[in-house]
């Protein structure tokens, strides 16, 4: 792929990719995989959870999620491979792929003739994987510069999701901690410092963590 193409498609990754919470940041990679990737008819994401379970999340299409399940319940497909192993697993030609003898015949039968799969992420409780699926054999062959290119943009935004999301959890704790604060102020009649003193010393003793301490009493006053 020449410079204009891959600085237009960088472009339209930056434009398309916009910050917000995770949830519909998934769902913009997806959608723009299918947009500016070559030959790709439909992309969905892979979640593997600490506990070892496999999450699909973002399909853009209502077929993905008997395929995805295929390959999860199998143990066997580009999604799942680069999900649990590798990095960047392709198969331009599903059918005649030896790899994945059990799940490309459900694939063939569903009309998917080519997929590839690129790891988005690691985290601690999590890994993901984006998945490509193309109706066309040799999709996929060389996604060179081009699927780095995705794989960057992509990461860049989920990372960035997930620091929004932090921050937003981050606030609503404080912000419950504080209200709980001041129903202790008020019932016993104590300063900000013996409020906020009281709840850690509950929270230490009952091995509780404090935004739960928090999130109980404030429960029990309302209710």
């Amino acid at each position: 792929m020449n410079e204009d193409r891959l600085l237009a498609v960088a472009q339209h990754l930056m434009e398309t990719l916009t910050p917000g919470d995770l949830d519909h940041t998934l769902s913009r990679i997806t959608t723009a995989a299918v947009e500016a990737l070559p030959e790709t008819d439909y992309a969905s994401i892979t979640v593997l959870h600490a506990d070892g379970r496999l999450e699909t999340v973002a399909p853009t299409d209502d077929l993905l999620w008997g395929v995805d399940a295929a390959q999860y319940e199998l143990r066997e497909g580009p999604c799942y491979e680069a999900a649990a192993d590798a990095v960047h697993v392709a198969s331009p030609d599903l059918a005649r792929d030896d790899r994945f003898p059990r799940y490309a015949a459900s694939a063939v039968a569903a009309g998917l003739r080519a997929q590839a799969g690129i790891r988005l992420f690691d985290a601690p409780k999590a890994r993901g994987a984006l998945n490509l699926y193309s109706e066309h054999v040799g999709a996929f062959s060389d996604l060179g510069a081009l699927g780095e290119l995705f794989r960057h943009q992509a990461a860049t935004a989920i990372d960035y999701a997930r620091e929004i999301g932090n921050l937003r959890e981050a606030v609503r704790t404080r912000t419950m901690i504080g209200t709980a604060v001041g129903i202790v102020m008020e019932r016993y009649q104590l300063s900000d410092d013996r409020a906020f003193a009281f709840l850690t010393r509950l929270s230490q003793d009952s091995n509780v963590k404090l935004r739960e301490i928090a999130r109980r009493l404030i429960s029990l006053t309302q209710g």
